[in-house]
């Protein structure tokens, strides 16, 4: 079992979100997911990417790294898109990872700290054609983070879809979420991600 928290994207804590978090308890997982936006959900993209911005995308990371305070240390983090800024911070700079969980999103390793963590394991997920992920630089930064970690894997699905693993969005593609789904519950019952047995 492993325990994870795992942050939401940019249009909030969607029901979506937390299906997918709901398929990873189904699978024996502890998972958090903790509301940055304090209830708010946002029906486009640009309406949520435009309130992160009102309350600063510094104050999303903050709270997100608040609320990994309350928990224990040997976490995997996992974000998707905007919810890849806190928990790709907490993976390289809050001792105990067990691993990341990054979706829809990347940033480069020298944003938060020299180098990726040794021995922390990460996944990075997005569409081949997504224009906010190839065409922002986060394709060149999963490539070069997933080329350092120990055991990075960047995972490419067909198409174009930004946030396709949210079944709540319109952007949602069944197919390459289950794919997806499964990878990530295969990464997260690893020895070295699940921790100790219990």
């Amino acid at each position: 079992m492993a325990e994870i928290v795992l942050f939401h994207h940019a249009q909030g804590l969607t029901p979506g979100v937390v299906a997918f978090a709901d398929e990873l308890r189904g699978a024996g997982h502890v998972v958090h997911t903790p509301d940055l936006y304090e209830g708010r959900t946002f029906a486009t993209l640009d309406a949520g990417v435009a309130y992160a911005g009102k309350i600063g995308f510094g104050e999303v990371v903050e709270r997100g790294v608040r609320a990994a305070d309350a928990l224990p240390a040997e976490l995997v983090y996992a974000g998707c898109s905007l919810g890849v800024l806190p928990a790709q911070r907490l993976a390289q700079t809050r001792a105990g990872a067990r691993g990341a969980v990054l979706l829809h999103s990347c940033v480069p390793v020298t944003e938060f700290s020299a180098a990726w963590p040794a021995g922390v394991p990460v996944q990075v997920h997005a569409m081949d054609a997504d224009p906010y992920f190839v065409g922002d630089g986060d394709l060149d930064a999963a490539r070069a983070l997933t080329g350092e970690a120990a055991d990075g894997r960047l995972f490419l699905y067909p198409g174009e879809s930004h946030l396709f693993a949210d079944n709540s969005l319109s952007s949602y593609a069944p197919e390459a979420a289950a794919l997806l789904t499964r990878r990530v519950i295969d990464f997260l019952a690893a020895p070295g991600t699940a921790g100790p047995a219990s």
